[in-house]
């Protein structure tokens, strides 16, 4: 992983001469996975924004393009998480604050809740707060338009039909 992170920095600060940007380069191992991030003073953040783009989409691409680089250099896939200027890690906190947000309606609704299509990064953090939250969650569809489904509790949802007077139990679980 370090090494991964290592590759990933050369490549980085390469690309911040030719781009002619400033900012450091942070290195960390986050959920045995590299980390890597682009940080900046307060008065540079706004220049390295351009580095995310509308929605995280050049980051996004910025990312492919530095796993593809470490994996021509190392000959093993990565799976490097890039950030720049914090958009990931604001984009983690929002997230976050939403999955609380729809496990409670879950939970008040007894329904499953669909959220909006997401990129794996976001479903993967919706996911592990729904699980933080004691709730289960799935994602359904097909990229780009897959997202994310919080899933009712079931002994909730199975003892208010039992209680309803709707059989032994065996329909609620295969209703």
């Amino acid at each position: 992983m370090e090494e991964e992170g290592d590759v990933a920095a050369d490549y980085l600060e390469e690309l911040l001469d030719i781009v002619d940007l400033d900012g450091d380069i942070d290195i960390d191992i986050e959920n045995g996975r590299a980390a890597v991030a682009i940080v900046a003073e307060d008065s540079e953040m706004a220049a390295l924004r351009k580095l995310v783009g509308k929605d995280g989409e050049v980051l996004d691409a910025l990312q492919e393009l530095t796993r593809l680089a470490v994996q021509a250099q190392t000959g093993d896939r990565t799976r490097l998480l890039l950030d720049v200027a914090g958009f990931r890690a604001e984009k983690r906190t929002a997230l976050i604050a939403l999955a609380e947000d729809v496990c409670a309606t879950v939970r008040s609704t007894g329904q499953d809740k669909k959220l909006d299509p997401m990129p794996a990064f976001e479903r993967k953090v919706v996911h592990d707060a729904v699980a933080a939250a004691g709730l289960q969650s799935e994602s359904e569809g097909e990229e780009p338009r897959r997202r994310v489904v919080v899933l009712a509790p079931v002994a909730a949802t199975s003892s208010s039909e039992q209680s309803a007077g709707s059989g032994d139990g065996a329909e609620a679980a295969s209703s």
